[in-house]
């Protein structure tokens, strides 16, 4: 087997793996690159292979820095099939069709043809099936079979055989176990793997500094805002899940939640569709109460007059708003009217990539600027790491131990540099196994 590596190297996104095996070419993954101009601008680039050459390609999750260049995939020649599991094909549905139109708006900033359009989801999809976990798709004489990952609903683990050897893609890794979608599923007799180093440097402080029923007391107390910047996938139907049972139990004040993000609340009926693919202890909750995600006080504001008119309601209040990193979306309307006050409250409950707005409020920037405004940031700053959807180093290293008497090589992706080092350094130390960053273009015979 050949494996090359066109993507998520040194970087958490674009991931983008080729393998080949005689004829026979798949992909894992083909996604977005985020988080700076320079980055984003690589997305028009043509493909560095022939996407007619390509007979499948398997998604480990929906997130579009794992999906996101699919369509420019489709439109570029790929006339083959992607295999995920269900949730992940309507959630990568979703996404698609809500980031083509922020891609168009990136075109014309960039000065570039459109990457892709609304025709090329949609053949995207009829191409695209879904496959639950466990089960074994052949393409030629590769069989790949998915596993969970814990991350977010329906994400995977992709097991690739071939040629008598195993590789399994790690995908991106669960902090696990998450609420709503249980553990990542641990594997053995994997001859190389290839691991995401998102937190390849670090361990999750259970609390960084609060909890989310202390952040909703003091911002009550304080009669502010708290302001959510949350990733409409997986974090938000995790926040609405623990404020449902905290407002539910009484243990916090029943204040006025909104979920302003037309994104997150498509995708939160997703959520519902497959209540299947939930845990065990969440699936015994559904029994007792059926709407987990849908709660008194709860407000979902689809169009945009329901989000000005948040502006309306009194504080204190709690706002959930896309985009995660701050880089665009309704949240910047809420941080530009909020930030600015004392008794106010952000709340940072996932990775915040270098350079985005988020990371340079988390770092303690004074002044930011949304909207080619200055604004200050006067609001209190908090941080809870454990509503990380990705695995710390303790927890990339306990799911890699497992397969350390058959490894011969690990490769560190989706990472920054200094993560997927880090990682590195103690695969080799505490596992004993051979590891290393891999070159970017550069292929490796397995």
């Amino acid at each position: 087997m050949k494996l090359t590596f066109y993507g998520g190297v040194k970087e958490v996104t674009g991931a983008n793996y080729l393998l080949e095996s005689g004829d026979t070419r798949i992909l894992v993954d083909c996604g977005l690159n985020q988080g700076s101009n320079f980055s984003e601008k690589h997305n028009w680039d043509p493909f560095p292979y022939n996407p007619k050459d390509v007979q499948a390609v398997f998604i480990t999750h929906a997130h579009i820095d794992h999906t996101g260049r699919l369509p420019k995939l489709v439109k570029d020649g790929f006339r083959g099939k992607v295999y995920s599991t269900p949730p992940t094909r309507d959630f990568a549905n979703v996404l698609l069709l809500d980031s083509e139109h922020i891609l168009m708006e990136e075109a014309e900033r960039f000065k570039k043809p459109p990457m892709y359009g609304i025709r090329e989801i949609e053949e995207l999809m009829a191409r695209w099936e879904g496959v639950p976990y466990h089960q074994t798709i052949i393409v030629g004489p590769i069989k790949v079979t998915m596993y969970s990952a814990g991350h977010i609903l329906g994400s995977s683990i992709v097991v690739v055989e071939a040629e008598g050897k195993k590789i399994a893609f790690s995908g991106d890794l669960g902090n696990s176990p998450a609420p709503l979608i249980g553990s990542v599923e641990m594997l053995e007799d994997m001859d190389y793997c290839v691991i995401e180093s998102t937190y390849g440097d670090r361990i999750h402080k259970q609390i960084i500094n609060g909890t989310i029923e202390d952040v909703i007391e003091d911002t009550v107390k304080n009669k502010g805002v708290l302001m959510i910047p949350a990733f409409a996938m997986e974090r938000t139907q995790k926040l609405l899940f623990e404020i449902n049972e905290l407002m539910e139990h009484g243990r916090v004040l029943a204040v006025p939640v909104f979920l302003d993000s037309p994104l997150a609340i498509k995708v939160t009926d997703v959520y519902k569709k497959y209540q299947d693919y939930f845990d065990a202890e969440t699936t015994e909750l559904l029994k007792h109460d059926a709407g987990l995600f849908d709660f008194p006080g709860l407000k979902k504001t689809l169009t945009t007059d329901e989000s000005k008119s948040i502006n309306n309601v009194s504080a204190p209040k709690i706002i959930i708003a896309g985009s995660g990193m701050s880089q665009g979306g309704r949240i910047l309307h809420h941080e530009k009217r909020y930030l600015p006050d004392p008794k106010s409250m952000i709340l940072f409950v996932g990775y915040q990539a270098q350079n985005s707005l988020g990371r340079k409020i988390l770092e303690g920037q004074k002044v930011v600027k949304i909207h080619g405004e200055e604004v200050p940031v006067r609001c209190r700053v908090v941080s809870i790491g454990n509503y990380s959807a990705h695995a710390d180093q303790r927890q990339l290293l306990a799911w890699l131990s497992p397969m350390r008497f058959n490894l011969k090589n690990v490769f560190t992706i989706q990472g920054e540099s200094d993560a997927s080092a880090a990682l590195v350094k103690k695969i080799e130390n505490d596992l004993a196994v051979h590891a290393e960053i891999p070159e970017e273009g550069k292929s490796y015979i397995l």
